[in-house]
């Protein structure tokens, strides 16, 4: 997980942008997101300080603590997601069997996600795997339109529902970044290639 994404649904806090003097939202997702990748936890009474504002603000530019941890692992998600798709060359179903096992891969050796995750296991799960906490939708829209892409252009035949597809891709992803959490077995991204192969063959 990197850098700037080129796109992100939940981007409020990322259009309000501070002064030389004074910080605003995107100062406060920046900081978060600094952190985070960082492997520090986001405690919003230090980050709030940090920023030389209050709680009450802080709260009011992000939203709650979850909010704020959501918007952050989108955001390097969706970045990782794009970057995958601009180096894999492949069309149909094996391009997206090569972003999908791309982005097991990154999200597995991210230093930021694997703390967060030893750390903070049962929440941070909470928030990747809920619906109602906003990144799985997220990620099975991002995956919805990658199967659309390939199927409308006739590259892919798809036998069932192209959003339960992408539904089960995205249980997938799950099963493999959250491995070792759940069974203290070591993940390994390779092994969801002969799985992917299987569903989209």
């Amino acid at each position: 997980m990197a850098a700037e994404p080129s796109s992100t649904r939940q981007t409020p806090l990322l259009e309000g942008e501070g002064s030389a003097s004074r910080p605003g939202p995107r100062d406060a997702f920046r900081l978060a997101r600094r952190k985070w990748r960082a492997g520090e936890r986001i405690d919003m009474s230090a980050l709030a300080r940090e920023l030389g504002i209050n709680r009450v603000t802080l709260y009011r530019w992000v939203g709650s603590r979850d909010q704020l941890l959501v918007a952050v692992i989108w955001n390097l998600a969706s970045h990782v997601l794009e970057r995958a798709d601009s180096l894999v060359k492949q069309s149909g179903a094996e391009r997206v069997i090569q972003i999908v096992t791309r982005f097991i891969e990154k999200v597995i050796a991210h230093h930021g996600m694997q703390i967060w995750l030893t750390n903070e296991g049962e929440s941070a799960m909470r928030l990747l795997t809920r619906h109602d906490a906003g990144f799985q939708p997220q990620l099975v829209a991002w995956l919805e339109r990658l199967l659309h892409e390939e199927v409308d252009a006739g590259r892919l035949d798809l036998p069932a529902d192209v959003h339960e597809v992408a539904y089960v891709l995205e249980q997938l992803i799950e099963s493999y970044v959250y491995l070792y959490p759940i069974t203290g077995e070591q993940p390994e991204a390779r092994r969801a290639e002969p799985i992917l192969r299987m569903l989209l063959r």
